[in-house]
């Protein structure tokens, strides 16, 4: 087997801790002695440990003179309040040869240092094995450290026209069972979700995750109700006490409704207003005070519109059923105001495309 063999198991143990490590990266590790794989790690916070310390202690006595094969760069600090000790020291200690990873940490407290003191030490490191993979992985986390905000990931399920529902308003279901599983899934990756007031009031919707996957912390639900007119008996509110929901709206609300909702147990956050709707920046950063590193959006067309027309989101997905709705006053997947010009739209790069029953996701990058 190949260096590339080896990190591509890294890759996958590092997949097992989605949902279990946020606000941390996502990584696994694999530990080979004269050919043959003798420990294997992922992190997952809960367990403070990192995956090259489980691995290296899984390989005992013969991690000494392996190489240790690791899809992002081994920590060099202390963890944050002291949980986890640098995993490059447990490196050093272990005597392993040589490490391979994917790439450097893009976190300023890291960025190089690891690798660095890996060196000094006398260890050979080779970096840059399924790079672009291992990027990808932890989007998420890359976009946190790198920019103090959450990432942000469109989602929208419409009709082949580009409708998320008829004249109506009726949008259950535009597309089929396998598609909404798959989006199920999608949402249990995320810490956030959100959606705004049309959406409430049009769908009544849980926003829970229906996955029955493992997470560490449940999904926070968010509303952006710039007049807070949340209705206390929505489903959202009337879980409120189960499931964590934030409720943001404009300065000064009224008092009296927004005791009531508080008293259901949600959280009201006021926020500034922009020109035509809450500043989704403040939104935003507050989010990240709040270490929620990555957030979905699911609707409606209004706020989808407004998350595209700021340049806000960091990747989008769509799933398209094969059917037509039709009409000028059918809902838009897409509203707001829109672009003046085709150079100014918004155009996804590194599109992958997945057939489910007889629907189809596109999911890509902006540029």
């Amino acid at each position: 087997m190949t260096d590339i063999d080896y990190i591509a198991q890294t890759l996958q143990l590092a997949s097992q801790g989605a949902a279990l490590v946020s606000p941390n990266p996502l990584v696994g590790s694999v530990v080979v002695n004269q050919g043959r794989v003798v420990g294997r790690g992922f992190h997952r916070y809960d367990y403070l440990k990192h995956a090259e310390v489980w691995a290296l202690e899984e390989a005992g006595a013969l991690a000494r003179g392996s190489t240790v094969y690791v899809n992002l760069e081994p920590c060099s600090h202390q963890g944050e309040g002291k949980r986890t000790p640098p995993c490059v020291q447990a490196l050093i200690s272990a005597g392993v040869s040589r490490v391979v990873a994917s790439m450097v940490d893009p976190n300023p407290r890291v960025n190089g240092r690891g690798f660095d003191q890996l060196r000094e030490s006398g260890i050979e490191v080779t970096i840059g094995i399924a790079e672009t993979e291992a990027r990808r992985l932890n989007e998420i986390y890359t976009k946190h450290v790198t920019s103090g905000l959450p990432f942000v990931h469109l989602k929208t399920a419409c009709s082949l026209d580009g409708r998320i529902a008829t004249r109506t308003g009726d949008s259950r279901w535009v597309t089929g069972e396998e598609a909404r599983f798959s989006s199920q899934s999608l949402r249990h990756r995320y810490d956030a979700i959100l959606i705004g007031i049309g959406t409430v009031i049009a769908d009544n919707p849980l926003l829970t995750d229906r996955t029955g996957n493992q997470r560490r912390r449940p999904l926070v639900r968010i509303v952006l109700d710039s007049n807070l007119r949340i209705p206390i008996e929505s489903n959202l509110i009337r879980t409120a006490r189960d499931f964590p929901l934030i409720v943001f709206t404009a300065e000064n609300p009224d008092s009296v409704r927004r005791l009531s909702i508080e008293n259901a147990g949600a959280e009201v956050v006021e926020a500034p207003i922009t020109e035509r709707s809450l500043d989704l920046r403040a939104v935003l950063a507050d989010l990240s005070r709040r270490h929620l590193t990555s957030l979905i959006v699911e609707g409606g067309s209004k706020v989808a519109g407004s998350f595209i027309e700021q340049r806000l989101i960091d990747k989008a997905t769509f799933f398209i059923a094969p059917r037509i709705i039709g009409g000028s006053d059918a809902i838009a997947s897409i509203g707001g105001q829109g672009f003046a010009t085709l150079g100014e739209t918004l155009n996804l790069v590194e599109v992958e495309v997945i057939r489910h029953g007889r629907d189809w996701e596109f999911t890509g990058y902006p540029i």
